[in-house]
């Protein structure tokens, strides 16, 4: 009866959950005249299927009404891209981690806990790192350039740009054009207008290479390669290593590999980015931006202006 109204529970397994606390539980039978410590009060409840619960990050909302057609057309243009040997890469720039003495989540096997800071303050950090990761599927290689600035559409084209120039056009000698998968929001977020002129400025024109974008549908940015092939593998390399420096970032990028064949190299950017550049309609409209006819909000392909 104590439970009735603040009882919720799973259907399918069976496992219920209160928001009353034991010790509430406790007092409120003692109420009752029934004398039962908190201790036996946890016995009771589990006895009854009931168990501490923490929230679980699961819900995405209400799935877009083009969202398995946009995972198709994915799919298509990734066969297409392989087919013809082309570059395809999927970018996204991993959480901010701050560089210091800090908790990271994760256990080690090792003698003793290390004590890492209280609080999470960025004064008592060394700086923050921000992962910008490109992750190239048809090598099964990734590259993280580690900016110590800000997220910005900027760092994120000039990564992919520094990827190409360094290894992209080195392997797939001859392209004309590169797919870029990318989720919906950060720097690289469909509506950002930076985002796309950078695109044009720094790949299409620099290289001569058309940029063909599709971006995952909102809410869906973990079907993104470079999430469970790259950055997952990193987090695993590093659980419960304090980041103390850069140098240790840049350590346990490079020292990651998978079963698979998987490896990383690791780039520390210092460059100041600046946050806030607004791009006109005038530029916009300069940009030679074609839109697919198929979910054209989150498809486009930027073509190299010298070209025309």
């Amino acid at each position: 009866m104590l439970l009735e109204d603040d009882t919720a529970g799973d259907p399918i397994t069976g496992v219920k959950w209160t928001r009353k606390s034991l010790r509430t539980l406790s007092q409120a039978l003692g109420d009752e005249g029934y004398a039962a410590c908190p201790n036996t009060v946890r016995r009771l409840l589990r006895q009854q299927k009931f168990s501490l619960r923490v929230n679980r990050k699961q819900l995405t909302g209400q799935p877009h009404e083009q969202r398995n057609e946009q995972f198709q057309y994915i799919a298509t243009q990734k066969a297409i891209f392989q087919a013809m040997g082309w570059p395809i890469i999927s970018v996204d720039a991993k959480k901010r981690e701050l560089v210091g003495l800090f908790k990271n989540p994760g256990r080690t096997w090792r003698q003793e806990a290390i004590a890492v800071n209280m609080h999470d303050f960025l004064q008592e950090a060394m700086g923050k790192a921000i992962p910008y990761g490109i992750y190239d599927l048809i090598r099964n290689q990734g590259t993280v350039f580690v900016g110590t600035s800000a997220e910005t559409a900027q760092f994120a084209v000039e990564s992919i740009a520094a990827w190409w120039q360094e290894e992209g056009q080195i392997h797939f000698l001859q392209a004309p054009a590169i797919l870029i998968l990318c989720d919906c929001g950060g720097g690289n977020g469909y509506r950002v207008r930076l985002w796309k002129q950078q695109l044009q400025q720094e790949i299409a024109d620099n290289f001569d290479l058309a940029a063909v974008v599709c971006h995952y549908p909102t809410g869906a940015s973990k079907w993104n390669p470079i999430e469970h092939r790259m950055f997952s593998l990193i987090s695993n390399n590093w659980a419960g290593q304090p980041l103390t420096s850069y140098e240790t970032i840049i350590n346990y990028i490079e020292t990651t590999r998978s079963e698979t064949g998987f490896s990383a190299r690791a780039v520390l950017v210092e460059k100041t980015y600046e946050t806030g550049i607004k791009v006109s309609d005038a530029e916009m409209e300069a940009l030679h931006l074609i839109r697919h006819p198929t979910c054209p909000q989150w498809n486009y392909t930027l073509l190299p202006r010298v070209a025309l």
